[in-house]
């Protein structure tokens, strides 16, 4: 298996057990994760060599997210150091129809104060296959935006295949950076696109034509979202596949669950979950992101198995507590061969 490299920022999550309110609670549970690391650890469980790169402080809590990666076989050996504090949020975890909620306390983080030059790229890059950032690293700051740019015109250069997760935050893009153009230039490096509708509107202005996105319906969804991969596609001309998750959030414990892959001729669909009882939603996405790598990496000429083996890992991600997913490809492919009974294996 070829080797992949990740860059972004890991965080210190910080929870209310259960689903206490932030107003309820008097201790918080400890995770760390981030969206370039979560999809770092998923690729490690599936034995994939995996790299995830980042700038740490020197200091006990960054050192403890240095474990926390080397625990779970993510390679640290692109890291770099500086500032003075690993960036936290806080999650208040929702039910039924309250909602999860999430608080963002990341300014001046390591990362946040990262310049281009910090990170030997040309060194980054040897040996590797793979290359994935996402929109989230951007808005962190100029600096990390800079650092981005200079990692995919680099892996470019190297011919590493370049992926990227949209993942518009709205919280996030603080400072005075022009969004549209600086996703618009980072993307046109990408070959494989994941986004929803709400990424292609908000990053680029693209909007699906002559359908209503709000209406309810797995096929629905999956049509309106052709017509962004073609927008999307004609956009990015390097872009090999566009891909979207379809999320039908019934309320915050139950989601319907699927995706859609379209390669420029095809669209493919996969089949559709249904989770009803939500342990832990977030890094849904990053995980689904972690299969789909993987998939087109173990099955280079079977998208639609690529495709169904993400979102079938992504609806395991669900039940388990934390950013990241910890589930094997056994698993993931046992549940794609129809089996949920979710018995206990002896």
């Amino acid at each position: 298996m070829k080797k992949v490299v990740t860059f972004g920022e890991i965080m210190l999550r910080l929870s209310p057990p259960g689903f206490l309110r932030f107003s309820q609670t008097t201790s918080f549970d400890v995770v760390y994760g981030g969206g370039e690391s979560n999809v770092a650890v998923s690729l490690a469980n599936y034995g994939v060599p995996v790299e995830f790169v980042t700038r740490l402080p020197k200091n006990d809590i960054g050192e403890c997210a240095l474990m926390e990666l080397r625990k779970r076989n993510v390679g640290t050996h692109h890291i770099i150091y500086g500032g003075n504090r690993l960036g936290i949020y806080f999650l208040e975890t929702g039910a039924v129809s309250r909602g999860s909620k999430v608080v963002y306390d990341r300014a001046h983080s390591a990362i946040a104060e990262i310049k281009e030059g910090m990170i030997d790229w040309e060194t980054v890059f040897k040996g590797v296959e793979w290359f994935h950032w996402t929109g989230i690293t951007p808005a962190i700051s100029q600096g990390a935006a800079d650092a981005c740019l200079e990692a995919v015109k680099v892996a470019s250069n190297t011919g590493v295949t370049i992926s990227t997760d949209l993942n518009y935050r709205a919280k996030l893009w603080n400072y005075d950076g022009d969004r549209e153009a600086i996703m618009t230039e980072l993307t046109s490096y990408c070959d494989i696109i994941l986004g929803n509708e709400e990424d292609a509107e908000k990053h680029f202005g693209i909007k699906p034509e002559g359908l209503d996105i709000t209406t309810q319906g797995e096929h629905v969804k999956a049509e309106a979202f052709l017509s962004v991969c073609q927008q999307m596609m004609k956009k990015f001309p390097r872009a090999k596949k566009v891909i979207t998750t379809l999320r039908g959030s019934i309320s915050a414990s139950h989601n319907t669950w699927a995706g859609v892959l379209y390669d420029g001729k095809t669209m493919y669909e996969s089949p559709q979950y249904q989770i009803t009882d939500i342990v832990d939603r977030v890094g849904g996405g990053d995980s689904f992101m972690g299969g789909l790598i993987y998939g087109l990496l173990q099955y280079p000429d079977d998208d639609q198995n690529a495709l169904n083996f993400a979102v079938a890992a992504s609806c395991l991600k669900h039940t388990i507590k934390g950013d990241a997913n910890l589930v094997t490809v056994s698993e993931v492919e046992k549940l794609m061969g129809g089996d949920a009974s979710g018995r206990v294996a002896r």
